[in-house]
């Protein structure tokens, strides 16, 4: 998506959860200070060498949602790519899959990440105002390819092309380099599991969002988006193309 149709869209979600930009704008700088060089160097470009054209499965980390069962494609079928929602990275090692690309605000298992960047997986980091710790932390040791994104506008080598969280953030990034369509494993908006009432509420408010943007990113039918059941179906995500294949 398009940063000027993706703007309005960020700016309801920062009102309603209040988001204050300053911080946003002192994570990008953050960010750009240790994003090492050639990681700003055509971002995109990067990320579209290894998704465009091909069939996209976005992994998230619904309960008990494991990794996806890739043995379940029809024999002869090209080779999924795989983009990992921030801590589906383990679920996806765990399995023997190296995502090709990562999407992650480094507030899950951090270390399978950079052992999946050192194994050849680029990783898109998002820097937010409440993760700059995070990001200094970690940011030094990344030993691969990385690419950084943030809630503004691009600039500077840094990207955003929509999405709040890192399940639909990627979703958004498929899309927008040019994926020939996306499947949707281990998304579940309904479940939260979250001890703290105050935590689990705003979890659930995220949550919802996100489940609001990808009904908005199906619904402009650029890539047929659909959600891999357990049981091995396809069926659109709502709001999508209508008769979008799920052979």
């Amino acid at each position: 998506m398009e940063y000027s149709r993706w703007a309005p869209l960020y700016r309801r979600i920062s009102e309603e959860l209040g988001l204050p930009f300053e911080r946003e704008e002192a994570a990008f700088a953050r960010l750009r200070e240790l994003l090492p060089p050639e990681a700003r160097q055509r971002p995109l470009e990067r990320v579209a060498r290894r998704l465009k054209g091909r069939e996209v499965v976005v992994v998230g980390l619904a309960p008990d949602s494991g990794p996806p069962p890739l043995w379940r494609r029809p024999a002869g079928a090209a080779r999924l790519a795989v983009v990992a929602a921030d801590g589906a990275t383990t679920a996806c090692l765990t399995a023997g899959l190296v995502p090709d690309v990562i999407v992650t605000d480094l507030d899950g298992p951090v270390p399978a990440e950079l052992a999946a960047n050192q194994r050849g997986s680029l990783v898109v980091v998002h820097a937010h105002g409440d993760n700059q710790a995070a990001v200094a932390e970690w940011m030094p040791q990344f030993p691969g390819e990385l690419v950084g994104s943030w809630a503004g506008p691009p600039r500077d080598g840094i990207i955003d092309v929509g999405g709040f969280t890192d399940g639909d953030r990627a979703a958004f990034l498929s899309e927008h380099v040019g994926a020939r369509r996306i499947l949707l494993w281990g998304f579940d908006f309904a479940r939260v599991v979250e001890p703290d009432p105050e935590a689990e509420a705003r979890k659930r408010t995220k949550l919802a969002w996100a489940d609001r943007l990808l009904r908005e990113l199906a619904s402009e039918g650029r890539v047929p988006l659909l959600t891999w059941e357990r049981d091995g179906t396809l069926s659109p995500y709502p709001g999508g193309i209508k008769g979008a294949s799920t052979r």
